[in-house]
Order: C-alpha cells, then sequence, then structure tokens
C-alpha cells in the first residue's frame, strides 16, 4: 500500500507491552512509567487480528518491540501466529536480550527470522548508569544465545551519545570475527528526553553520522587497522535506513541510522503501533489513530478504515521536528 506521497508502507512495528526489566535513564524514570492498566493494552489475539487486516492491506513484515516485548506473556506463540499470517514475510525483534539465553530457540522455531540487540555501551559500570539494574553479561549472553540458534542478522543498535565518550571503534570490532551488524544511532531526545529529563542528555549529545564514521576511522588507523568502506553485498537483510560499511575481510558489518542529520522521511516505510492499539504514522508526530476500539469490537473493516487513515496522515518528513508527549518506552521505537 501506498500513502499520500507515494512511498510504499510495508512495514509495521508493534509494541507488545510498555514494561521492561531495564530502566534505561533515557527512556524512562527510575521509579519506571506509570503503566498502562490492564485493559488497556492489547490482547494478544487483537494483536494477531491487527496483523491479519494489515497483512491484507499490504503489511509484509513485523517487527515487536516494546518496552522489552520478551517479558510479554505468551510472546513466543504470538510470533507464531504472526509468521503464520499470509502474506507476512519477516517476523523480527528488538530486545535487550536479557531473557534470549532462555527464549532463542524457542523464538527461532515459532518463526522469528531475527533480532536486533540494543546495547549502548561496552563497560560494564556506564552499562549500569545507563540501565539502572542491568549487567553487561546477560546483554553480552543474549548475543550469543542469537548467533547460536542462527538469527540472521543479528544487529547491535548503538545509541551514540557524546557525553557518554562511548569506545566507537570498540563497537565497531565486534564486527571483525563474528557476522554481528552493529549499527550507531544518532541520539534522538524523544518524549521525556527530549526535554533532558532524567538523563540530561539534550541535542549536544548529538554526534552526526558521518563525525562518527570519522572518529572510528581516525582510531582504526591508529591502531593499525583498515579503515571502514562501504559495504556491498554483505549489507545485512532489513528494512531501514542504515548506510553500511565493513572492515576489510569482516564478517560482519557497521552501520549508521541518522534520523536527524540525514532525514530519511523520503524513504519511510513503516506504520508504528503503540500498545495500547494506537497507530502512529510517525515516530516524531503526536498524530495517533485508535485501532483498539476496532479490533475490540472484531470490526475488520472498521479497522481496514484506520490503517487507511494513518496512512493517509503519514507527514512527507518530520521537518526538524525532536520529542513527542509520549516516551520510546510507550511509543515501542
Amino acid at each position: 500500500m501506498k500513502d499520500s506521497h507515494g512511498r510504499v508502507i510495508d512495514y509495521l512495528r508493534i509494541s507488545l507491552t510498555d514494561r521492561c526489566n531495564f530502566r534505561c535513564i533515557y527512556c524512562m524514570p527510575e521509579e519506571g512509567v506509570s503503566q498502562l492498566a490492564h485493559d488497556d493494552i492489547l490482547r494478544i489475539e487483537e494483536i494477531e487480528r491487527a496483523v491479519r487486516v494489515a497483512a491484507g492491506m499490504g503489511i509484509r513484515s513485523i517487527r515487536l518491540t516494546g518496552g522489552e516485548p520478551l517479558v510479554r506473556k505468551g510472546v513466543v506463540d504470538l510470533v507464531r501466529s504472526i509468521a503464520d499470517v499470509p502474506g507476512i514475510e519477516n517476523v523480527s525483534m528488538t530486545t535487550n536480550g536479557v531473557l534470549l539465553p532462555q527464549m532463542a530457540g524457542d523464538l527461532k522455531a515459532a518463526g522469528l527470522a531475527r533480532v536486533n540487540i540494543s546495547l549502548d555501551t561496552l563497560d560494564e559500570a556506564q552499562f549500569r548508569q545507563i540501565t539502572r539494574c542491568g549487567a553487561l553479561g546477560q546483554t553480552l549472553d543474549g548475543i550469543e544465545a542469537a548467533l547460536e540458534v542462527g538469527f540472521n542478522p543479528v544487529k547491535i543498535n548503538a545509541v551514540a551519545v557524546r557525553s557518554l565518550d562511548q569506545d566507537y571503534l570498540a563497537f565497531a570490532k565486534l564486527s571483525l570475527d563474528r557476522p554481528l551488524h552493529v549499527r550507531f544511532i544518532e541520539y534522538m531526545p524523544v518524549g521525556e528526553s527530549s526535554g533532558t529529563d532524567g538523563c540530561g542528555w539534550g541535542k549536544q549529545d548529538v554526534v552526526p553520522s558521518e563525525e562518527l564514521l570519522g572518529i572510528i576511522n581516525e582510531r582504526a588507523r591508529a591502531a593499525g587497522m583498515d579503515e571502514l568502506v562501504a559495504a556491498g553485498k554483505d549489507s545485512p537483510l532489513g528494512w531501514g535506513p542504515a548506510r553500511y560499511f565493513e572492515f576489510p575481510g569482516a564478517q560482519g558489518t557497521v552501520g549508521f541510522i541518522s534520523p536527524l542529520s540525514r532525514h530519511f522521511c523520503s524513504e519511510c516505510n513503516r506504520l508504528r503501533l503503540t500498545a495500547d492499539g494506537k497507530l502512529r504514522p510517525c515516530l516524531f508526530s503526536d498524530d495517533e489513530y485508535d485501532l483498539r476500539c476496532a479490533l475490540r469490537a472484531g470490526d475488520e473493516e472498521a479497522a481496514r478504515a484506520v490503517f487507511a487513515q494513518a496512512l493517509h496522515a503519514k507527514p512527507d518528513e518530520h521537518h526538524d521536528k525532536v520529542g513527542t508527549e509520549r516516551g520510546m518506552s510507550q511509543i515501542g521505537g
């Protein structure tokens, strides 16, 4: 299906829950978000119904997000149901990886094809500072579990934040001897973080991707390594806007996602469904369309009308707007 600007929209991101087993400082306050009431969250069968409607309208790829999607009860069965929907070609997930050692095998058998694992630092103390309650080893174990069961690709999502002074080269080197695809994402002050609440980060902490590429190459040269070169056929499968590079001979790649320094709105192919059943045409817009009522009533014609309404409302771009009323844990970024 196409939006009013001629873009093909074939990708739906679905937040399964606003809950998480971390309390990342840029995502939610230390005490957690004010959780949605149980009845406000889409039921498993309603999510399945939403996917059937979306697939009938041209959606081909589904990404499950949160909060942390793996804390949602019934997630393995949901993956299986979604993978069986006619028209759905790919089911993926974004996760912090903590529960993957226990769940990766079942998720792979159910039809989950690929995972993106969020990891913003390789320093144990800094990881604890950012997540407030996590241990770096848990996420690293999750990465190993994802590789072991054969998810392909396995992507590492690292938000680049200037004041964190992350070891970008160490991240990039994760791609050398394993098929890991490291993606650096420009920090986006979204939701509460747009006012630097909780984390103290602001627009000054955005590291433009071109600058970051230069930093990595400079540090690689200093370490006696080759610079990154544009990735060709080795670029990982996916539906997002990352630009991929690789170290010569590496098994994986290094990607850059640039929502602020390089708008990719003209390439946007997605809608977002929040955990409480609101369709969002754009991450940076607070426009939402209530799909839950139609799903809860079992009215698929009405659900298609809501999808069509959201599709028509997709803006041509976000026009440098940064920040929304909802935080990422609520939007399902």
